[in-house]
């Protein structure tokens, strides 16, 4: 009888307040903050046509983080695993990298160790059907692909590949592929060892670790950490890097918010690396978590920074997920360099197409190029030993080294967009994996490929696909093409690292660095007089780190 009376008077209640709020919901929908709420229950109960409201949310959502600041952002519960998964170090899937060409899927490289590799997939094969399913036509996309293949550990999932003119079926149980942050670490020299970090991520600071383990028995006397192409990630994994080289008490970054208490981040004297010459390398894309990194190790004089300026940007996002998996990515505080300076470039609410385009206008400024012609706007701040530096706007290198584009042409920048590069070198690879498989190291291979009249070959790949021969214009950007195709193909059949060594040889940043470790001064000290125009006329290849040559999807 209790239960029934309950259930009566609920019924009743709830009959009444509905009564009312349907009743008078334009009296309140302009009650503040319940607006919106109120704005979504009258377009589902009175809109003239039916509505697919998870839609309309997922839509309005982002236009409204818009008019806060260009990094706050929403993520949608379908995409949600995919951003997550490589700062989070690894996700389940079967171990593969694709290309899609002419809609099918074709294995461009197997993940050592992966699920795909134990069972006998092979580089050149090609998906055409998952789980009894064909998977050819216009359906095939990255997209549908990564998920369609990625699943959770312990799954199965059933591919039926062509390799040469046979079909072979194989059934693949998904299992936890890594995801590495830090792409190489190799000796520049027989003193000077390197190490590109791609991101910072949840193993970035144990994979660094090992990478100076590595370099350690190699007996590396200095280190150059790249950070160029470093779009940033987790806040705690810049901080554990940095404590690896900086003394004990030393401020590394501080943030604060309306909301968000002052919180100060110290090196605590347990890193093994605070008296090693180090050198950091920046560009306009090294951004967030990486500019905490760098502007560490700036503002306490601890190294040099050589490049370009970096992106500029100063906010802190705190992750909040939704019920439905959707993620919420919401600026809650800035950060600053120890010296004081937030190197969040300046942005209007509102107007992220202005912000995105920032990277375009420095370029057509001439930043890249001219170190002259850098704006320096923001507030003046001082390092440890007095140094000058900058705040609103990136975090500018103390050795500047200008981009090269003196071999580009339209015909190369063509064959870039176009992606025939790609295509070109994924089909000579395909060809001939097994007589290139037979050259393990970066220069048997290279001087193998050079012996083969790549360039020549793929003009005339070129020319069937459209884009008609230009002599003087192949002549200039003869190089980059070398550079680009060689590239590619050592990383298809080499991997990530021996492509960096190959592309790293030519690369007027990384000799900048070498020469000033050479030079020892890898010790910031004030400055005595401005560089003279020689002095700083270094400039970095086009190509350098344009992974997207040819990296393909990973799943």
């Amino acid at each position: 009888m209790i239960i029934a009376v309950g259930v009566v008077v609920g019924m009743i209640v709830g009959t009444f307040v509905a009564n009312i709020f349907y009743g008078n919901r334009l009296n309140i929908i302009n009650a503040g903050s319940s607006k919106i709420n109120d704005l979504l229950h009258i377009i589902d109960e009175q809109y003239v046509d039916t509505v697919n409201m998870p839609q309309l949310i997922d839509d309005a959502i982002p236009s409204i983080l818009g008019e806060l600041d260009p990094h706050s952002s929403y993520i949608k519960a379908a995409d949600a695993q995919t951003v997550s998964d490589d700062l989070r170090g690894s996700f389940s899937g079967i171990g593969v990298q694709f290309m899609i060409k002419r809609d099918t899927v074709y294995v461009s490289n197997v993940i050592h160790g992966g699920p795909s590799e134990k069972i006998g997939i092979l580089p050149g094969d090609r998906i055409i059907a998952i789980d009894g399913k064909p998977y050819v036509g216009e359906e095939v996309t990255n997209e549908e692909t990564m998920h369609r293949l990625k699943g959770e550990k312990g799954t199965t999932v059933r591919l039926v590949v062509k390799r040469h003119n046979e079909r072979k079926t194989f059934n693949i149980v998904r299992n936890d592929i890594p995801v590495k942050s830090i792409d190489a670490a190799y000796m520049l020299t027989p003193q000077l060892g390197y190490i590109r970090v791609r991101s910072f991520g949840e193993t970035t600071y144990p994979e660094m670790l090992m990478a100076l383990a590595k370099l350690r028995e190699e007996k590396f006397k200095g280190l150059v950490v790249d950070l160029r192409g470093n779009g940033g990630g987790y806040l705690g994994a810049a901080i554990q890097l940095v404590n690896e080289f900086l003394p004990t008490g030393k401020l590394i970054v501080y943030t604060d918010g309306r909301k968000v208490k002052r919180e100060d981040y110290y090196s605590d004297g347990s890193g093994n690396y605070t008296q090693l010459p180090l050198i950091v390398l920046t560009d306009e894309t090294t951004a967030s978590a990486a500019e905490i990194f760098s502007g560490a190790i700036q503002d306490n004089d601890r190294g040099i920074i050589v490049g370009r300026r970096t992106f500029g940007k100063g906010l802190v996002q705190q992750p909040i997920e939704f019920s439905d998996g959707s993620l919420l990515h919401l600026t809650v505080a800035r950060y600053y360099t120890p010296s004081g300076r937030c190197i969040q470039k300046p942005y209007q609410k509102g107007r992220d197409e202005d912000y995105v385009l920032d990277i375009m206008t420095r370029y057509n400024h001439g930043e890249f190029f001219n170190e002259d012609s850098i704006r320096q706007t923001g507030e003046e701040y001082h390092t440890t030993i007095g140094r000058t530096v900058y705040g609103g706007g990136g975090i500018m290198p103390d050795y500047f080294v200008a981009q090269d584009t003196t071999a580009l042409t339209p015909y190369f920048t063509q064959a870039v967009e176009r992606g025939l590069i790609s295509e070109f070198c994924f089909e000579y690879t395909d060809r001939n994996r097994e007589a290139l498989s037979a050259y393990t190291t970066v220069e048997k291979m290279e001087q193998y490929l050079r012996t083969r009249h790549l360039v020549e070959d793929f003009i005339r790949f070129a020319d069937t696909k459209g884009l008609q021969r230009r002599n003087n214009q192949i002549i200039k950007s003869r190089h980059l093409f070398e550079e680009a195709i060689f590239g590619s193909i050592i990383y298809s059949i080499l991997d990530t690292e021996p492509y960096l060594k190959y592309i790293n040889q030519d690369d007027a940043t990384i000799r900048r660095a070498i020469e000033l470790f050479n030079a020892k001064q890898t010790r910031p000290t004030l400055p005595k007089k401005k560089e003279d125009a020689k002095q700083r006329a270094y400039r970095s290849s086009p190509l350098s780190h344009t992974m997207h040559l040819y990296m393909a999807q990973q799943t």
